[in-house]
């Protein structure tokens, strides 16, 4: 059954006329007549009761027509999607966004890839409030209503002043640092991640909503964060491995599964994979 078959299906169903459903089609009778015996013949079953006075559907006819409307509505908002010539991506890290996007483009020349950067205080990098299609972030956090995938895992540490003693250390606990300040995420943040990132119990210290805040915080205030292992910040700065923390997933996360989306979380996906191999 080719879509166009469907479609013209649906008008003589609806019309229960071929003679209206040809204009409506704006084609002639016999081929549209021709198309629809071509379809009964395919199915194995009668579609319509014809008489003089017009045509009826059967049973079978019933079932296909509430069928064929959603298939077609479908094929319409996937041509909607694959044609648009926007997808916007919002990004938290970087997690080799550059690359993917050039990855995506090679299948996708024509689209424009808009990047939304967004701070610690939304995960979902605007996924909930519709304000991005895909987003390239780090867990955990809700994925309620949301789709992901997880590209690989990183090892987190304490972020440490070089003066603090326990920067010295190969590695430590979550409960060597009890007692102290930890940055904060403001009211409101996604609960899974700002337990997680409060290594999984309520804390105290200054609120932050950027890195770049995170990383003041530390070098004024002594305050204690988490990091992924392996980031650059610098002199003064130490990145300390905590035994007792689990990774954190960098994803892939978007809401409605169109054929674009898709092909980007498969670049992301592609990318991510060569890279680790």
């Amino acid at each position: 059954m080719e879509l166009r078959t469907l479609r013209y299906f649906v008008a003589v169903a609806e019309e229960l006329h071929f003679g209206r459903a040809a204009r409506r089609l704006h084609m002639s009778q016999p081929p549209l007549s021709r198309a629809i015996k071509l379809l009964e013949t395919d199915l194995g079953t009668a579609l319509f009761r014809r008489s003089p006075a017009g045509v009826a559907l059967t049973g079978a006819g019933e079932t296909l027509l509430h069928e064929a409307r959603a298939l077609l509505d479908h094929a319409d908002q996937v041509r909607a999607k694959v044609t648009k010539s926007v997808l916007t991506v919002g990004v938290l890290g970087d997690h080799g966004a550059a690359r993917i996007a050039q990855e995506f483009r090679r299948k996708h020349p024509g689209v424009e890839i808009v990047v939304r950067e967004t701070d610690l205080t939304d995960p979902t990098c605007g996924l909930r409030a519709h304000q991005v299609d895909v987003a390239l972030t780090r867990g955990p956090f809700d994925r309620t209503g949301l789709r992901t995938r997880v590209l690989r895992t990183d090892p987190v540490g304490a972020v440490l002043r070089a003066d603090d003693p326990l920067a010295q250390e190969e590695r430590i606990t979550t409960a060597d640092l009890d007692g102290r300040d930890w940055f904060q995420f403001p009211d409101g943040t996604d609960e899974i991640w700002r337990s997680y990132w409060n290594g999984g119990r309520p804390r105290r210290g200054p609120t932050v909503r950027a890195v770049q805040e995170c990383v003041q915080s530390v070098l004024w205030n002594g305050s204690v964060g988490l990091a992924p292992l392996g980031h650059d910040l610098g002199d003064e700065l130490r990145v300390v491995p905590i035994d007792d923390m689990a990774p954190s997933p960098v994803v892939v996360a978007w809401r409605d599964d169109d054929p674009l989306t898709r092909d980007f979380v498969e670049a992301a996906t592609q990318v991510v994979w060569t890279e680790t191999a």
